[in-house]
């Protein structure tokens, strides 16, 4: 986007709901943005919650077909669920940490002008993110379709028994599992559940997926990272309360015999963030790995 932009350029503005002192930050957005001569937009939910006036409320579809880019104030979740909805528009997305972690949304308050100036005028480093989608198959017809920017979980509920999960990938039989279940994550959504089950982190970079069980019987089921390409279905084969949800959105009461067909989305996610910016600073970042910068045999 250029320094100076034509009067039709459009940016959204995505807040996340229920977040107390979000009128300043917004404010300050606001006028930085229209002083700078952009046309500003509030996400329909955005404008509804936040009541200030003079902003035109859209809603996610026009923003997809009109906005020339999405700035999203919030955590990951605000991201992950905004991020779902326009990936099929491919607009590019930019994240304003107001959550805890902010793997993706990445840009602090206290730097969010300075870094959005600095977006705007073309110093930026754009990024390519995969999602997932996974299709509830039922005596051979779909009884649902989900999107995934992190993850896909097939888990049994919260007073059940281990569930049993027969895999296959590309039509080659992997394994029968016993668990509480499987994760089914992008690189981006190795940093999410799939990390705190002992999975592996993937650089965004990578055409892979992982599968990670959660809590498997036996403890030689492993994490296994398989090509973007694949086809990966999930078979329930026994067990109780079992659901399939897709970043943390569940699509409940799933039956024996219903099967998961889980493959890379055709759409993808573009995130801006300033020049300079690192995955590895990120990780640092928010993984405390700065808290140890040598080691001379004791802990600093």
């Amino acid at each position: 986007m250029p320094s100076t932009p034509d009067p039709q350029q459009i940016i959204a503005l995505v807040v996340r709901q229920n977040t107390a002192g979000i009128e300043e930050p917004v404010a300050r957005i606001l006028g930085f943005l229209q002083g700078s001569g952009y046309r500003v937009v509030f996400e329909a939910d955005t404008a509804t919650h936040l009541g200030l006036p003079g902003v035109e409320p859209m809603s996610v579809a026009d923003i997809g077909e009109q906005a020339d880019l999405a700035v999203v104030m919030g955590g990951d979740g605000t991201m992950l669920g905004i991020a779902r909805q326009l990936a099929k528009y491919d607009i590019p997305l930019i994240g304003i940490n107001l959550g805890r972690l902010g793997f993706i949304t990445d840009i602090p308050v206290d730097r969010m002008l300075p870094a959005l100036g600095e977006i705007l005028q073309g110093k930026a480093t754009s990024e390519k993110r995969t999602l997932l989608e996974g299709r509830v198959m039922r005596g051979g017809e779909m009884i649902y379709c989900g999107v995934a920017v992190n993850d896909v979980v097939v888990a049994r509920g919260s007073g059940a028994g281990m569930a049993e999960l027969r895999v296959a990938v590309d039509g080659q039989f992997m394994y029968n599992q016993r668990s509480d279940g499987l994760i089914v994550s992008t690189p981006t959504g190795s940093t999410a559940y799939a990390l705190s089950a002992g999975g592996p982190l993937l650089h965004p970079s990578l055409q892979g997926i992982v599968l990670v069980p959660i809590a498997p019987h036996a403890l030689s089921n492993r994490p296994i990272a398989v090509p973007d390409t694949s086809e990966i279905v999930v078979e329930i084969v026994s067990g109780r309360d079992i659901s399939v949800n897709f970043d943390m959105q569940t699509f409940a009461s799933l039956q024996h015999g219903d099967e998961i067909v889980i493959s890379r989305s055709p759409n993808t996610i573009t995130f801006l963030h300033p020049e300079g910016w690192s995955y590895y600073h990120t990780l640092r970042e928010k993984l405390h790995w700065h808290e140890y910068p040598s080691y001379d045999g004791k802990l600093k």
